[in-house]
């Protein structure tokens, strides 16, 4: 407990809402900061501001500082912290998604910049948790739609043409010709399919008559 009074904070606040504070905790939560008001003149029973890795949580003292109240806050929820310097202190404030608003008041500056350090701190790793979280489900699903896309193809995949294959085997250069004008036919043709004049049923049928004139 003795971390929490390195700021100036009340011993006594901080004790109550320590000992208040540890039976709350949740696994794996810990306390990372506890700040304490302290108004002028009287100071009796300073309300306080408590921060851990999981909430931020304000303690009101009631019933005479028989009993303390609290109100706690999840990360997740909190949109906004904020802290405003005055003469006399600092007001802590947080603002969650349902618009609710939440602070204390009189608390040291030193306290209230913690605060709002730490808090902005732990925004930022929920924020950074939450954007790894939506990068992983959106790979998993591009992942799914790409399997299934990819799979579909694999199992009706068409086989070749018998006849495309057969043509295909067919020597496009012949390097015996009895004639050079049945070369010059067979490179116009190869220039005409090459150059989309002709389709390739065009291009492999008259080649073939050409050839069957050797």
């Amino acid at each position: 407990m003795d971390k929490f009074l390195n700021d100036q904070q009340d011993p006594k606040a901080v004790e109550k809402v320590y000992s208040r504070l540890t039976d709350l905790l949740t696994t794996g939560e810990e306390i990372i900061y506890i700040a304490t008001q302290k108004k002028p003149l009287v100071n009796i029973l300073p309300e306080c501001v408590a921060l851990t890795n999981k909430r931020v949580l304000f303690f009101t003292p009631a019933n005479l500082g028989l009993s303390i109240k609290f109100i706690d806050f999840v990360w997740k929820d909190v949109v906004d912290v904020s802290i405003k310097e005055e003469i006399i202190g600092a007001v802590f404030m947080v603002k969650t998604v349902n618009q609710a608003e939440m602070g204390v008041d009189y608390l040291p500056k030193v306290q209230a910049r913690k605060l709002y350090q730490y808090a902005q701190e732990r925004k930022e790793e929920d924020r950074e948790a939450r954007r790894q979280r939506d990068l992983e489900e959106k790979r998993a699903e591009s992942g799914s739609f790409n399997f299934e896309h990819e799979a579909q193809p694999a199992a009706t995949a068409p086989q070749p043409e018998t006849a495309t294959a057969a043509h295909q085997a067919i020597p496009l250069v012949v390097h015996e010709e009895p004639k050079d004008e049945l070369t010059e036919k067979l490179k116009k043709l190869r220039m005409l399919f090459d150059q989309g004049l002709i389709s390739q049923d065009e291009y492999n049928t008259k080649k073939l008559e050409l050839l069957s004139d050797l």
